[in-house]
């Protein structure tokens, strides 16, 4: 028994020591610990470590709908109705009093089914308060490559970006906010990357090249983004398509957080787009009917 206490206060010491780097001084801690959510941002923030020359790691962990994700840090490869569910987890890391590293993973889901898409992301970003710029690198993928991704809609094509045969993604990511006041913002944000589609997909091609740009603004409870996407095959590689083949879209969403910690989103996917979606000899092309949506998101 003495054994067996002693082997639990070890395992103990590294938890204890960690808690008093916390406390050492621990003003910040405290305050985090103590802060209420703020409407705009349902991410749950728990400091880990905290030095003395004010550098800190903490825990990041949240869960919202697509569009909220779109909001944040839009998603170069799903529109706001592609997942109804995506939880975020991750750590970030305070290198200077404006400067943090971020590394993070997401799972984004669908209502009773089996499918999902596994991303990673790492970044930093540079924050002086009224402004802030980060970059950042990742990557999504299907853990299950021999899998369709399910129906999003009735009529609407299953899977991302209307790709039934999605496999992964990687993109390069940049994000930029201005400070209004207290409690609103401008956001802008652009991603570059490549879509990889599994072998044997009714499009024809392995590979896709796409671009986004996006605009955001928020005030208070309410925010709203604006995406634009051109999506193309990737140039020199054999297929149905030629390199000048282009598909183009913009989405509008807008969310409210609600008082009692839940959030409404309304708006459109593909509100305007550019590119034949009819079935074409060699198959569907990526799906850009207009579909407007409605989701409801409850935070725990």
């Amino acid at each position: 028994m003495r054994r067996l206490s002693a082997m639990l206060l070890t395992l103990l010491l590294p938890l204890t020591a960690a808690g008093q780097s916390v406390s050492s001084d621990g003003t910040l801690a405290d305050q985090l610990l103590a802060r209420p959510p703020v409407q705009s941002n349902p991410a749950a923030l728990t400091p880990l470590w905290h030095g003395r020359d004010g550098r800190m790691l903490m825990l990041k962990a949240e869960r919202s709908t697509n569009a909220q994700a779109l909001r944040e840090n839009a998603s170069l490869a799903f529109h706001p109705v592609d997942a109804p569910s995506v939880l975020t987890t991750g750590l970030q890391y305070s290198l200077a009093p404006n400067l943090q590293a971020h590394a993070e993973v997401s799972q984004h889901s669908w209502v009773n089914q089996p499918m999902r898409v596994l991303g990673s992301e790492v970044g930093a970003t540079y924050d002086v308060g009224r402004y802030s710029l980060g970059l950042s690198v990742g990557t999504k993928s299907t853990p299950d490559n021999s899998a369709v991704l399910p129906r999003v809609l009735p009529g609407a094509e299953p899977g991302v970006d209307g790709l039934s045969g999605f496999d992964s993604s990687a993109q390069l990511n940049a994000r930029g906010r201005l400070a209004l006041g207290n409690r609103s913002g401008i956001d802008i944000g652009a991603s570059v990357g490549r879509i990889h589609l599994l072998p044997g997909n009714l499009l024809g091609v392995n590979t896709l090249d796409q671009k986004q740009l996006s605009f955001g603004v928020d005030h208070g409870s309410l925010s709203g983004i604006l995406v634009g996407r051109t999506m193309q095959p990737q140039a020199g590689i054999p297929g149905a398509y030629t390199s000048d083949r282009r598909w183009n879209s913009i989405d509008l969403g807008v969310t409210w957080r609600l008082p009692w910690r839940g959030s409404l989103s309304v708006g459109a996917q593909n509100l305007w787009s550019s590119g034949s979606p009819a079935n074409t000899p060699v198959g569907p092309e990526p799906d850009q009917s207009r579909t407007p949506y409605v989701q409801y998101h409850q935070d725990l």
